[in-house]
Formats: C-alpha cells, structure tokens, sequence
C-alpha cells in the first residue's frame, strides 16, 4: 500500500471538494478504490501506487476548479477522472479562467472541459466558427453567451439565432396555429438560452426592439447583418444551397457561429447536408475555424456520454459490415 498527500491552502475548500454528503468523495474512492483521509490541510490517500498517485492528480485538480469558483459536480468529477486516465491533467488548468458571462440569475457561465474552452477561444478570435459535436456539449447555450459577452461589451448591436424549420417526424402543416405558432417549436432552444442569459424584462425588451431576433433560417435570405453576432443552431439540417445563403449573410462588424450534429441529420436520404459540406469547403481559410467536440465534452447526464459512445461503436460496426 501506498500513500501520498495533497495541501489544501484553505480547509473550507474540503466541503466544496467532497461534495453533498461526501458523494465527490465517494466517487473518487470508488474510481480509484483508493481510501481518502481529512486531517486539517492535509488530505492523505490511501491505496496502491498507480491509484494513490492518479487519486491524488484527480484531487489536486478539482480543487483548482473549485477555488475558480465553480461547483463540483458528478459530471466533473467524472470528466476530471477521464482526463487523468489519459495522462492529460495539465489542460484542467485552463478550467481555472474568468467565466464568459453571467446568467440573470447570477451564475457564471464558464466551460466545464478543455474542449469547451477551445471552442470559446474559436469564436473569440476568429469571425466564424463551425461548432460540431454531439448533444449536451454546450455547443449553442456557449454561442449564446459569447453574444450575450460581445452585446453587453458594446461590440455588436444585434443577436441574431436561426435554426433551419426541418420536420423531423413532424409536418408543419399539421401543427396548429399560425406560422409564428408552427415554428416556435424549433426554436424554443434558443429562446430559452437567451431567456437564462437575460431574464424575463430584458428578454422581451430586447425582443421588441429588434436587438434580439430569433427567426427560422428562411427568413435570412436577402438580408446583410451588419454589427450582429448570429447562431445558425442545428446546421447539420441545411442544404448546401441554405448554408451558403447563410455564411454570405455576414456584414461588417459581424460574427457568426455555426453549429450541429452531423450524427443526427433530419433531411431526406436524398438531399445531402450543407454543414459536411460546409467543413470540407471551408477548411483552411483565415479567420474560420472549425472546433470539434468530442462525447468528453457531454455535460449532460452520464448516460448521454454512454449513449453517444453506444452508437459511434453500432455505426462503426456497420461500416464495417457494409465495407
């Protein structure tokens, strides 16, 4: 048996770092089935030399995401643990930064993983941005919140999110209501974003004076968006012909992000989707990037993460049987 020991620089981290009813704690010790020990500032670990040492990386660097301010949840520590297995540790300190913004009812919106940090930096350094990856890894409420950032910092004028209408297991026609009514539905997402970032008052301000616009991806044609920052959200969905429609939207003083899933396209078998197209097309060029998360990168419920992986491991199979 081995032991090593972490310094806590102030005990009353220990709370924030064990958890509700010692349930980080808990996790840890059953990760690395190594046994966890308080003695003051010393936090000693107890275990074989592999697991006693990766326990004690894991700890080290959950206390530095928490002094940043952020709470430590089962989907951290979980993210912690997998980075650690990887040899990758040292990135966690990039986790540790000034959050983006903060949400109307106070919470800092930082990112949870080094790959949602990448993204970050992506948009803030260049005009646009394609954010591909599965669900749950904060690909549009992040866009939201750097436009969010960029509008309160006086660097745009408008907030611009569109998504395309695609009927996925729905008609259109068959909805009720009117066209506002029957679109709605697509871009409730959206809404609800920007609704956290600023609440309820300035949310419908907003709105009513044109500074916020969320709007189906059709009613973007025509148009020139000078000084905005504009989502296109569930780009895996559009033609070739609308996400070209979209990308020559861009006016001066603009920024735009693009994001999608291209696991799950909704389009008819026979149109093919304008986002994969958009990648290839697109790469190389100056001041577009191209960010890719990974199901590391899921802040969701765990199951997401299993699910995600679940069906990358059925479809390579597949590939493999029709090859």
């Amino acid at each position: 048996m081995s032991e090593k020991f972490v310094s806590v620089s102030n005990p009353e981290q220990l709370s924030g770092l064990f958890g509700h009813l010692d349930e980080n704690l808990n996790r840890i010790q059953k990760e690395y089935n190594v046994i966890v020990v308080s003695r003051g500032d010393t936090i000693k670990i107890i275990g074989d030399e592999s697991n006693a040492e990766s326990a004690a990386k894991a700890i080290e660097a959950l206390i530095k995401i928490n002094s940043s301010g952020q709470a430590l949840t089962e989907q951290t520590v979980r993210y912690v643990t997998s980075m650690v297995a990887d040899g990758a540790e040292q990135q966690l300190a990039e986790l540790s930064g000034d959050g983006v913004c903060v949400t109307s009812s106070g919470k800092i919106v930082r990112p949870r993983t080094v790959g949602q940090k990448k993204y970050l930096d992506a948009i803030k350094n260049n005009t646009i941005v394609l954010g591909i990856g599965p669900a749950g890894t904060g690909k549009t409420y992040l866009a939201v919140a750097m436009a969010v950032k960029a509008f309160r910092s006086h660097q745009i004028k408008k907030i611009i999110l569109t998504r395309p209408a695609v009927e996925a297991g729905e008609k259109l026609g068959f909805l009720p209501g009117d066209l506002q009514d029957k679109v709605d539905p697509y871009l409730r997402p959206l809404y609800d974003a920007l609704f956290d970032m600023f609440g309820a008052e300035s949310f419908a301000k907003y709105m009513e004076k044109g500074i916020i616009e969320v709007a189906p991806l059709a009613y973007m044609r025509g148009r020139t968006l000078d000084e905005a920052f504009i989502i296109l959200d569930e780009a895996q969905n559009t033609t070739s012909e609308q996400i070209k429609m979209f990308l020559t939207r861009l006016g001066n003083e603009s920024r735009m992000v693009i994001t999608g899933d291209i696991t799950q396209i909704d389009l008819p078998d026979s149109k093919k989707s304008g986002l994969v197209e958009a990648v290839r097309v697109l790469k190389g060029i100056d001041d577009i990037a191209i960010h890719r998360f990974t199901e590391k990168d899921v802040v969701r419920h765990k199951l997401v993460q299993d699910i995600i992986k679940a069906y990358e491991k059925y479809n390579e199979g597949r590939t493999k049987n029709h090859g």
